[in-house]
């Protein structure tokens, strides 16, 4: 495959083409992505001749439900599981809570699960407030040096008594990717059940959850270039294990087990947007008559290619300065292009030098309070994050290096 064309993939996003973003390089990505001109589309379709209630036999109602059903099977193809393993729910953070009442129900007092110290709080909170209920938790603590999850101190937390571990793909602002396949393998074989989050991995190409293996992988679509969703896959073996959390009557329904709220209909159609976006990119670059796990992995590839290019010039520019600790490794190959740095002044004042330079990015703790702890990051000033994603082009890297130079 030819490399990412990046005025291409800059032509299906509207925001580049919007005159008040005009000269503001964005640079806040993991908080939320630009959506692509399918996704809005399908949403302004849906919003103006489809609002009404689905799956009733009258035409606008039929289609309206049709779509819905559409975005599920489409999506999860490119996920590689059966269409009832995806569910939409209204946010990450809301559907792992639904996903740990039911642990909590299905658990014994004295069983444990596993989290780390590397998450976001929305794949680490609503698990440990089990504890509360008997559970114990164990925690499988990151490196204060590096941030990393070294795969053999997991080990040393499994036993019989673990019934789920939970772990990121890749953190929100360490950015290191973990070895899915490697940890759900260890987990497995001590007989406990996988989590991952996602959230900050799925943006920079969607995985093949089936090939990876873990029972339940969570990622947010609006930072997918979606609209405002939580996409929670659940294998078929857990799903039907947990007891349901949805009206009874719907128990026996594998993608509403887990969605106890009534779905946002116009939001689920709009995210065969996403399914649309993957066919254009693979349809452009050469790579349509393939099936939709196979065009899902050729665009994540072409992304991969294009923002490991881009990445390592950020991370050389910055891992060496005085007062700047990059946080995670500065091997672009191995990470998102999501960037903390550390500073000896506040970040959040950073980052609003770094408006005046027209970049957007932003300081804080980003909800990832434990790690940065754990690194020994001190919360009062935060960290500046800088994250981006394939749609960034080698320009806007350029305006960045350019702005950090001026104000670190």
């Amino acid at each position: 495959m030819s490399a990412l064309d990046i005025n291409f993939v800059r032509s299906q996003f509207p925001a580049f083409s919007e005159p008040s973003l005009k000269g503001q390089a964005f640079f806040e990505n993991a908080g939320g992505s630009y959506t692509c001109k399918p996704v809005l589309d399908r949403l302004t379709r849906y919003y103006t001749q489809r609002k009404v209630q689905p799956y009733a036999p009258y035409d606008a109602s039929r289609l309206a439900g049709e779509e819905m059903d559409e975005a599920r099977a489409r999506m999860a193809a490119i996920l590689g599981v059966d269409t009832d393993e995806l569910s939409f729910g209204p946010s990450t953070t809301q559907n792992t809570y639904v996903l740990a009442q039911a642990f909590r129900q299905w658990m014994q007092p004295g069983e444990a699960i596993v989290v780390t110290n590397q998450d976001h709080e929305a794949n680490s909170g609503p698990w440990r407030r089990l504890a509360d209920e008997g559970i114990e938790i164990r925690e499988w603590q990151i490196d204060p040096e590096t941030g990393s999850l070294n795969p053999m101190d997991l080990e040393n937390l499994l036993d019989e008594k673990v019934r789920l571990v939970c772990f990121p793909h890749c953190s929100n602002v360490i950015g290191e990717i973990n070895p899915v396949t490697e940890i759900t393998a260890i987990a497995h074989a001590a007989g406990a059940f996988v989590c991952v989050d996602g959230v900050s991995y799925a943006p920079h190409g969607f995985p093949n959850v089936g090939d990876l293996g873990p029972d339940i992988y969570l990622f947010s679509a609006y930072k997918t270039y979606g609209p405002h969703q939580g996409c929670m896959v659940i294998r078929r073996t857990i799903g039907e294990m947990l007891p349901n959390q949805a009206h009874f009557f719907n128990g026996d329904v594998l993608y509403k087990r887990f969605t106890p709220a009534g779905p946002d209909h116009a939001q689920i159609a709009a995210s065969a947007g996403m399914a649309d976006y993957v066919d254009v990119l693979c349809g452009h670059h050469g790579e349509a008559a393939r099936d939709a796990a196979q065009r899902g992995a050729s665009v994540h590839d072409l992304m991969r290619d294009h923002e490991i290019e881009l990445l390592q010039p950020v991370l050389d520019a910055v891992k060496d300065r005085n007062a700047v600790r990059l946080i995670g490794t500065s091997d672009a190959s191995r990470r998102a292009p999501t960037v903390s740095l550390a500073l000896n002044r506040n970040a959040e004042a950073v980052a609003a030098e770094l408006a005046g330079h027209g970049v957007m990015a932003g300081g804080g703790d980003f909800y990832a309070v434990r790690p940065l702890q754990a690194m020994g990051v001190d919360l009062d000033q935060g960290v500046l994050r800088v994250s981006f994603t394939h749609y960034t082009s080698k320009q806007e890297i350029d305006q960045l290096l350019n702005a950090l130079d001026d104000v670190l």
